[in-house]
């Protein structure tokens, strides 16, 4: 049963995301997590304000359903299904963050320093998640979805505009890690 408490390797969890994406394809549905703030806004009266929120949004309700169920598996495999929560990355990459002030580097997946609910009281870090939230809303916005929709459901579907988007977000992970990150810690 200690299966249950490992992550799963690539080789289960790769053919049922690839299952899942095959079964979307032949509904005619395209997954992404970023549709769904327009879904809610435009569920919340957004259509009154702007055009792009007057669409059907019934049609989506679905998507809305692949949300709920990510927050209650999230939920379900933080606090019910995972025995470590310690990550696993390189030694030299747990030093360099704890030199930026990153002391949780490597004992969770998420930095306390940033995600903690004490961070909401630090104006830097309140700063660089909202900063940050409005970089990443406008980008999955201007690039015609998100990095789950264009990698996930936009390869999938042999899409070069996807393709060039992931392409452009691994290079701007890469630029942020390298140079950016050092400069704002």
């Amino acid at each position: 049963m200690n299966w249950i408490f490992d992550p799963w390797p690539w080789y289960i969890s790769g053919p049922i995301i690839a299952l899942i994406m095959f079964l979307l394809l032949l509904m005619g549905k395209n997954f992404g997590m970023s549709s769904n703030l327009r879904t809610l806004c435009t569920i919340c009266g957004a259509g009154n304000k702007t055009s792009f929120f007057k669409f059907d949004w019934k049609e989506q309700k679905w998507n809305l359903i692949v949300v709920l169920g990510a927050i209650i598996g999230g939920f379900i495999g933080a606090h019910l299904l995972s025995g470590e929560t310690a990550v696993a990355i390189n030694p030299a990459t747990v030093t360099e963050l704890k030199s930026l002030g990153f002391s949780s580097a490597g004992k969770a997946y998420l930095p306390a320093e940033l995600f903690d609910l004490n961070a909401l009281s630090n104006f830097k870090s309140l700063s660089i998640l909202t900063i940050g939230g409005l970089l990443v809303g406008f980008g999955a916005r201007y690039a015609g979805g998100c990095t789950s929709g264009h990698a996930i459901s936009g390869l999938s579907d042999l899409q070069l505009p996807s393709l060039i988007a992931v392409v452009g977000f691994f290079i701007g992970g890469l630029i942020m890690i390298h140079f950016l990150f050092p400069l704002i810690f």
